[in-house]
């Protein structure tokens, strides 16, 4: 890079380190980033890493999750077990809903509506792209095309509908794009020119790593959005936002798509727009499923023929009991599925039998180990062992290359899932008995949290209760993450601790005992990372009661994040007000110093790998 343009650039970093914040929103002032300048400047040499005209970029660059390579990003293949064809396909995919989105955004501001198949699928198709979802490349180029056929389909109404020519930024980037032919050579090759670090060339990688913090955002809202309309509850106005916001991203003006504090102001933007997501998720629960109630839920195996039911959505483990009640098939949850054993609707089922397993990174250990089929509902699949591949069922926007991927409602394809089950052993009476006896209890959601609010205050005024402290989101295999186990081990026992997420299974192996003499336990279970809109909820509910706001109540939140639903969450938190979140085990990779730095400043984020638990704690406390 040219050294006065360098210095230009550093400098205009510590002028903006300098600016002023305004506490309530997003409002950076100071010098802007003119990471235009600095990109365009480095585009030449062919990609955004480039120092040197010798430099030779990787087949891929992907860094959404926690797990990335050296917490810088993957490069050759994911973490995940991510290939580079199927990172590129990814970047491809987002490439084309962004075109879509371009017509979409235009198309109803002029009045016209868009169809609910469209809606849905921009929310399947980003939902496909998350972490531990879906690693199948033949799934792509159909995604891929359903993306250029509802762009033009858009297209040839807005056309029919209007005498005007179209908008001049339609004719050129996604909104042009057409393929030559949907091959997989062919796609990756297209794939690799819009990926991570093509736009960093353009953007920098302070404004790159914002804009794709609100993309991840995005992901994340798009597979709660999903889990909502399994249940029912769907919301025009949440496509309408995405569209607006994906369109901006593509083709808002060079300033604003350049400026920092614009988009910071975008990434909010998403956080609130998940709110209205997570709302839809919460009511649809309740009302398919009934309120969560507390719950015993057992840890050993029954006897018996057996599926294993894996992920997050609800609406598809009730379609296998309902279809397995009267085959004498027993049906476990694994993972995210615990707090299934909470609702009443799901309890009634006698073949709900208990909770095989853990959190998600244990399945290559629980699944081969497991006796009978194993179907993923959503995210968080990990590239089967040869000992259960043949075992292993995806559903939705789930994905394994080879895989079995079945459609409940098909009646051939759920015979054949239930057929299976009956031809493999299942558990018999010898092997049950090496299991843990132990149960897990679930189903503290927010009604059985606010019924309770009275013993809660009340607990306060005597002393029993002098903190509440909420650790939770997603789990992960890193050492790193016994942070959050130390963390609550060692609370003393005038607090509170408030779980949801596999973050839980870091947490739950112990007895916390009650608060005071209320009977409540220490430890309460809210629920799935689905549920978080509880958690905000007790929150608020508290602070109203008190008479104050949620920064001023006695609450401390300590979150673990991995993946794209997490930074939905914490945008989501960051919307509103919510300030002084401890958020590890690491930082996200996608977050520059410089970012960091403003989060940190604004919002009082802090990263939990710089210091012991216990030094946290007393802080705290």
């Amino acid at each position: 890079m040219n050294i006065m343009l360098r210095r230009s650039f550093l400098s205009g970093l510590n002028k903006w380190i300098n600016s002023a914040y305004c506490s309530s929103a997003w409002n950076f002032t100071g010098t802007q980033l003119q990471s235009k300048n600095y990109g365009h400047n480095v585009r030449k040499l062919g990609t955004a890493a480039a120092a040197t005209s010798d430099f030779v970029k990787p087949d891929m660059f992907c860094f959404q999750c926690e797990q990335t390579k050296s917490r810088k990003g993957c490069v050759t293949v994911g973490v995940c077990g991510k290939t580079s064809q199927v990172s590129a396909l990814q970047d491809l995919l987002m490439y084309a809903v962004q075109g879509l989105s371009m017509y979409a955004n235009r198309a109803i501001k002029s009045g016209i509506t868009m169809s609910k198949e469209c809606d849905l699928f921009i929310q399947q198709a980003m939902f496909s792209t998350l972490t531990n979802v879906n690693f199948d490349q033949d799934r792509f180029p159909e995604y891929i095309k359903t993306a250029i056929y509802h762009r033009d389909a858009i297209k040839k109404i807005m056309e029919e509908k209007s005498s005007q020519p179209l908008d001049e930024k339609l004719k050129h980037g996604p909104a042009s794009w057409v393929p030559e032919s949907y091959d997989l050579t062919y796609l990756e090759d297209e794939g690799l020119k819009v990926g991570v670090l093509e736009n960093q060339s353009i953007y920098g990688p302070d404004v790159n790593g914002v804009r794709y913090m609100t993309i991840y955002g995005i992901k994340g809202l798009s597979a709660y959005a999903c889990h909502a309309n399994a249940l029912g509850e769907e919301d025009p106005e949440v496509s309408t936002s995405l569209y607006e916001v994906l369109d901006f991203l593509t083709s808002g003006t060079e300033e604003e798509r350049h400026d920092l504090t614009t988009n910071l102001k975008l990434a909010l933007k998403v956080g609130e727009i998940n709110l209205r997501v997570m709302e839809l998720l919460d009511k649809g629960h309740r009302k398919q499923l009934g309120i969560p109630s507390p719950s015993e839920v057992n840890r050993a195996p029954v006897a018996g023929k057996c599926i294993l039911v894996s992920g997050h959505d609800l609406m598809d483990l009730y379609a296998i009991l309902k279809q397995t009640e009267k085959e004498g098939i027993n049906v476990y949850t694994h993972g995210e599925m615990l707090p299934a054993h909470s609702y009443p609707i799901l309890r009634e089922f006698k073949n709900l039998v208990g909770q095989f397993g853990s959190a998600w990174q244990n399945q290559k250990i629980e699944f081969g180990t497991f006796p009978g089929p194993v179907v993923i509902t959503t995210n968080c699949v990990i590239e089967p062992l040869k000992s259960y591949r043949d075992r292993l069922y995806t559903l939705n926007e789930t994905g394994i290359h080879g895989v079995k991927h079945i459609n409940l409602e098909n009646k051939e394809e759920m015979s054949q899932l239930i057929n299976h089950a009956k031809s493999l052993p299942g558990f018999d009476d010898k092997t049950i008995q090496k299991f843990d006896k132990n149960t897990f209890t679930v189903g503290f959601g927010r009604e059985v949290i606010l019924d309770n609010a009275d013993k809660v205050l009340q607990a306060v005024a005597d002393g029993d209760l002098t903190r509440i402290f909420v650790i939770g989101g997603c789990d992960g295999s890193e050492h790193k993450r016994n942070y959050f186990k130390t963390l609550a081990h060692s609370l003393p026992p005038q607090t509170l601790i408030l779980t949801m997420g596999c973050a839980k299974y870091r947490i739950n192996d112990k007895d916390y005992g009650t608060l005071g003499n209320t009977g409540i336990p220490r430890l309460l279970d809210l629920g799935q990372c689905n549920d978080s809109y509880g958690a905000i909820m007790v929150a608020q509910a508290l602070a109203s009661a008190l008479n104050t706001d949620i920064n001023s109540l006695p609450l401390s939140l300590s979150l673990s994040w991995f993946e794209q639903k997490a930074v939905a969450v914490l945008l989501s938190l960051l919307s509103l007000g919510i300030k002084n979140i401890r958020l590890g085990p690491v930082m996200p990779a996608f977050l520059t110093p410089t970012v960091r730095k403003a989060l940190q400043d604004q919002y009082g984020i802090m990263p939990v790998d710089i210091r012991h638990p216990l030094e946290d704690m007393e802080d705290m406390m």
